[in-house]
């Protein structure tokens, strides 16, 4: 599919709605429970939501994104709530440029911030978010939705990241240039994987290496619908590692790909002394 002949614009027609409830169902699975109805991505447009939808050449819709816009502590923010893909319009940048659309839309409402979710089990969403988009983890919680009724979800638990992505380029930019830094570093490519074990291990330790990783593997959509019991496995590991290393400090800086070994790993570093946040939370 070319990439230059899909058009991204809101969903306008009856017919555009309806698609995207039938693209959800498609997506989450025929019995999923929270799919967002035509009414609902029609009415959230007038009030500063987004529903938007990318369009091949005939008019199909091959992708979409939606999000709710409110306040949060006196300032507006944006809710990015679903993002879909068609299996043929997978890897040619589109669910990119739909994030794009939709900060856009968001930065011209006044917002500064978009906030969502992802499965930390997923390894090309992590890729997409910290070393393209430059989100930043704002928070991991546990079993976010519950044991949902998704043939995506593996009924194991929903644990999720909450990332926090800036409307501006100058702290995208920031962000960008962190994760690359990071990619590229070797002590952070060899950094000690944050196990059960070394864990242990580091509770007594005076001083923490700078650079700390928590391995997922590289198949995990395929691991949830197929091997929940490995999944959560997996999940008991994720949820150990990322919480230490956030109670101890670090912060998820970029995400590395080991193809050979079909592992990922989210590479978390100590903030330079003195450094601030480049999104405000």
């Amino acid at each position: 599919m070319d990439p230059s002949t899909i058009e991204i614009r809101p969903l306008a027609t009856r017919d555009e709605l309806r698609a995207c409830v039938t693209l959800q169902q498609q997506t989450w699975g025929e019995g999923f429970s929270d799919l967002v109805p035509a009414s609902i991505l029609k009415v959230c447009q007038r009030i500063g939501g987004v529903a938007v939808g990318a369009f091949d050449p005939q008019g199909r819709l091959v992708g979409f994104v939606f999000g709710l816009t409110g306040m949060e502590r006196g300032r507006t923010v944006h809710w990015s709530d679903m993002l879909a893909v068609i299996p043929e319009a997978r890897n040619i940048g589109l669910g990119r440029r739909l994030k794009e659309h939709q900060r856009h839309i968001v930065r011209e409402l006044g917002a500064s911030v978009i906030y969502w979710t992802f499965d930390p089990l997923i390894a090309r969403n992590a890729h997409l978010n910290f070393n393209r988009l430059g989100a930043r983890l704002a928070e991991y919680v546990e079993d976010m939705y519950g044991v949902t009724d998704s043939i995506l979800h593996g009924g194991v638990p929903t644990d999720r990241l909450i990332v926090a992505w800036p409307t501006h380029d100058e702290e995208i930019d920031q962000r960008l240039a962190e994760a690359e830094k990071a990619i590229a570093s070797v002590d952070c490519q060899s950094a000690p994987i944050a196990t059960d074990e070394w864990i242990e291990g580091a509770a007594g330790a005076a001083i923490l290496p700078h650079c700390v990783r928590v391995e997922i593997p590289t198949d995990g959509e395929r691991m949830l619908s197929e091997c929940p019991e490995e999944a959560a496995l997996w999940r008991q590991s994720v949820r150990r590692g990322m919480q230490w290393g956030l109670a101890a400090g670090y912060q998820v800086t970029a995400f590395s790909i080991d193809e050979p070994a079909e592992r990922g790993y989210y590479l978390m570093t100590k903030p330079a002394r003195g450094s601030t946040p480049s999104v405000r939370l």
